[in-house]
This record gives structure tokens, sequence and C-alpha cells, in this order.
């Protein structure tokens, strides 16, 4: 999942926001991965984990969200699936 974070809550350290992310989601799933970019001038971080359905990491990426949003506010959330080489995008 993808969530786009646009400006901090006063006080918050950014160096917080990403493994508040992924811990979020550690809790009920394996984290793969996690990593933060900058995109067109937009802060994104990325948790990948694996997940036994799309419902299950539905779920998942709405727990990582709302455990973001306290620290930042989130512009934008994306779920992707991915079925061999190619990544979908599920709704939330």
């Amino acid at each position: 999942m993808t969530l786009s974070i646009g400006r901090l809550a006063p006080g918050v350290d950014p160096t917080v926001i990403l493994p508040t992310a992924a811990d979020s989601a550690a809790e009920v799933v394996v984290v793969e991965a996690r990593d933060v970019a900058v995109v067109r001038g937009e802060a994104r971080i990325t948790v990948r984990f694996t997940s036994d359905d799309d419902h299950a990491a539905a779920r998942v990426a709405d727990s990582v969200a709302r455990s973001t949003a306290p620290l930042a506010e989130v512009t934008g959330t994306a779920l992707t699936r991915r079925d061999g080489g190619r990544w979908s995008r599920l709704a939330l």
C-alpha cells in the first residue's frame, strides 16, 4: 500500500511516520518491505505486506492509514496486489 503524506502534525518527528505505518501492519500481517520516497514533490510511504485475500489487505491498509493520520495529513492511499509480475490496484 502507498500513502501520500501532506503536512505533519505539530511536533511530529518525520522519522517516526514510516515505522509507525509498518508497525501497524506488522501487528496482523508479515511486512515484506517499507520505503519512503518523494514523487513530484510529494512524500509517499510504501508498506508492502502479505495477506490472505483482498478483503484482509483492505483492512490492513485501513489500519495503516488510521495509525498514520494522527502524525500527518494522509492526502491519498493506494492498495495494490501483485499477480505474478503485475501490480493491480484494489478498491479501498
